[in-house]
């Protein structure tokens, strides 16, 4: 934590305690990651691998869910004994009325019993039905809670898009389909200047520009696209079937958007200075480590950054860099 520069807090100890023990995968991958791009484990970075990774609340709603399915199921358990045994006591009393019919009985207090029996038992149903409507109606409550809660775990708090827990399930089940042939492209983004701009303007006026941010590059992807949070201000798209030219012009679609956005500050109405963003692109190369094919994104965009930032920036300009040097 020491050599990261990482602040000794209750939440960044717990970050890297599960660090170390190894006893979190996707946390281990997130934090290597980061450190082989070297980026900062700056304060929002920390708060997102805690969130993402950490957090005890899914232990909480699993604690609470659990509890309260135990709760329904053993309610459900004594409707069922009830209607068993009201279906016997009324198989029982329907066999009276028959065998009093064998005795002679007056018919017509025959069928008065028999009325009233079946009578009884459409009661004993009517509110055995009503009970059962009510447990299914919680039944729904905890399934829309659970899936709430699974949704919460996999979107990043400020932007709204996926976070890196979400990022990497969907970029393993990519790299499985790509493996079989279909390209896979991946754009990584960054705000130009943006410390200058947190600097001058405040962290609030900062995430606002981040869910801008956020909000188009959304829109500008395809619907099967994953957009998310790579971390800090970079924010990264994960494209399935799209070779790299289709990335390339989803990634300038992108560009342009932001570069004729206007952001306004909310709390007096002044018109801020525009901004821009560089946009590093890479297409997967069967069989390799999905770290690799984010490696040369980030190669491409600080080449993008390098070269007069506002630009999008192909492996392909990587390796014509490479040669010229």
């Amino acid at each position: 934590m020491a050599e990261q520069r990482i602040a000794p807090t209750p939440a960044n100890f717990a970050v890297w305690f599960h660090y170390f023990a190894g006893s979190h995968d996707d946390l281990r991958n997130a934090i290597d990651l980061l450190i082989d791009h070297n980026r900062p484990f700056d304060v929002r970075t920390n708060q997102d691998l805690f969130d993402t990774y950490v957090a005890p609340q899914a232990g909480a709603v699993a604690f609470e869910t659990s509890e309260r399915l135990h709760a329904l199921m053993g309610a459900a358990k004594e409707f069922l004994a009830t209607a068993i045994a009201d279906n016997h006591s009324q198989m029982q009393a329907i066999s009276e009325v028959a065998d009093q019919g064998k005795a002679g009985v007056d018919p017509k207090a025959l069928v008065a019993q028999l009325m009233s029996e079946l009578a009884r038992a459409a009661t004993r149903a009517t509110r055995l039905e009503a009970g059962f409507a009510e447990k299914t109606r919680e039944l729904d409550v905890i399934r829309d809670s659970l899936s709430k809660s699974e949704e919460r775990a996999r979107t990043d708090t400020l932007t709204g898009l996926a976070n890196r827990r979400a990022l990497d399930e969907f970029l393993r089940k990519a790299q499985a389909t790509a493996d079989w042939g279909e390209p896979l492209s991946v754009l990584l983004l960054d705000i130009d200047h943006f410390k200058t701009f947190n600097d001058n303007f405040g962290h609030g006026v900062g995430d606002q520009v981040l869910r801008l941010m956020a909000k188009v590059l959304r829109e500008k992807v395809r619907a099967h696209d994953l957009p998310a949070r790579y971390g800090g201000e970079e924010l990264i798209a994960v494209l399935p079937d799209a070779d790299l030219a289709t990335c390339v012009e989803i990634a300038e679609r992108i560009r342009r958007a932001i570069a004729d956005c206007r952001i306004t500050r909310r709390s007096t109405g002044e018109v801020l200075p525009s901004i821009s963003i560089s946009i590093g692109v890479a297409q997967y190369r069967s069989g390799e480590a999905i770290s690799d094919l984010i490696e040369r994104c980030d190669r491409a965009l600080y080449l993008a950054k390098g070269g007069g930032r506002n630009r999008v920036v192909t492996e392909i300009e990587l390796d014509r860099a490479g040669a010229a040097g």
